[in-house]
């Protein structure tokens, strides 16, 4: 009886996957970079940095308005931070002048989120966000209870 094993790699299969590993790993290297602590720093405020965009995008599409939820504002504040240690570390005068003052509309927008989610009212009926002096939700018509307390924090 034959023993069962796979056929040696075609020629054309071992160029391929020789080609393809020195694409992404030239020189023993992922992606042509050179990685270290500072390296994934930077990336990492990066990837953070960039998500923001996707998270709002999300947001905006889901309540079919525009949106900036408070997860924007953490992912800023987070990859902006990474990136300016990542520029102190390396001295660049560029990348620290651009993030050493974004943490102060970041925080602000912050605060002022978490003050204005204070004063959401919330519609018995359906579950939408108002103002707190709203009369009727904007979602459904509902009439809302004026004896009912008018702030309901929002979760």
């Amino acid at each position: 009886m034959r023993a069962l094993s796979s056929p040696a790699p075609s020629g054309f299969i071992r160029f391929t996957m020789d080609w393809l590993t020195q694409f992404i790993m030239p020189g023993g290297k992922l992606l042509g970079i050179e990685w270290h602590f500072w390296k994934i720093v930077g990336w990492a405020g990066n990837v953070l940095f960039t998500s923001r965009f996707f998270v709002q995008w999300w947001a905006t599409e889901r309540h079919r308005r525009v949106v900036v939820p408070d997860a924007f504002w953490w992912l800023s504040l987070c990859g902006s931070a990474c990136l300016l240690a990542y520029g102190l570390h390396r001295r660049d005068s560029v990348f620290i002048f651009a993030y050493l003052f974004t943490w102060i509309p970041y925080i602000r927008n912050l605060i002022i989120g978490h003050r204005a989610s204070k004063t959401v009212r919330r519609c018995p009926a359906c579950g939408a966000s108002g103002g707190p002096s709203a009369r009727f939700c904007s979602e459904c018509g509902a009439k809302h209870d004026r004896t009912a307390p008018s702030t309901v924090p929002s979760t």
